[in-house]
């Protein structure tokens, strides 16, 4: 069974939580900070979420779980994703190929800026990983010369 909905269905923000693995708290709490569009609503004004928001909750979760972003880091990315995806939208209709070249000039500064993000944050990452594994050379290099037993674990 797949993850999204088909074409043209709509889930309740229950089913929605339970399919992306957050919280219906984090779907409205997402929905206010801005990086998810208010989503559409049945008439009772119970949330509706298609398969795009599902996707881009998804992208949510990873760049927050795997990548460390922060909310507002999240954001930038998002913002980035959707100026080329209007550029994509609008690409057949523009002929004239200035105007198609001044487009892809922004969709690659978007671009461009989430590399810088992308890049900021691994290099505080591989800070990190540097410093816990001069850590661990310390901690050897104590235990080697304490008991004269060697690193039995490495990381």
């Amino acid at each position: 069974m797949s993850n999204e909905p088909r074409h043209g269905e709509f889930l309740q923000i229950g089913e929605a939580a339970e399919r992306t693995g957050l919280t219906q708290r984090t779907l409205r709490y997402y929905e206010e900070k801005g990086l998810l569009s208010p989503p559409q609503r049945m008439d009772g004004g119970f949330r509706l979420y298609s398969g795009t928001d599902l996707e881009r909750l998804g992208r949510i979760r990873e760049m927050k779980d795997l990548l460390g972003f922060s909310l507002a880091e999240i954001r930038e990315m998002l913002d980035a994703d959707e100026v080329r995806t209007q550029i994509r939208d609008e690409w057949n209709r523009d002929a004239d190929v200035a105007e198609k070249a001044a487009k892809l000039r922004v969709a690659r500064e978007a671009t461009l800026h989430q590399l810088q993000l992308l890049d900021a944050k691994m290099e505080k990452m591989a800070a990190l990983r540097d410093e816990l594994a001069e850590r661990m050379a310390k901690y050897d290099a104590r235990l080697l010369e304490w008991t004269g037993e060697g690193a039995k674990a490495k990381g």
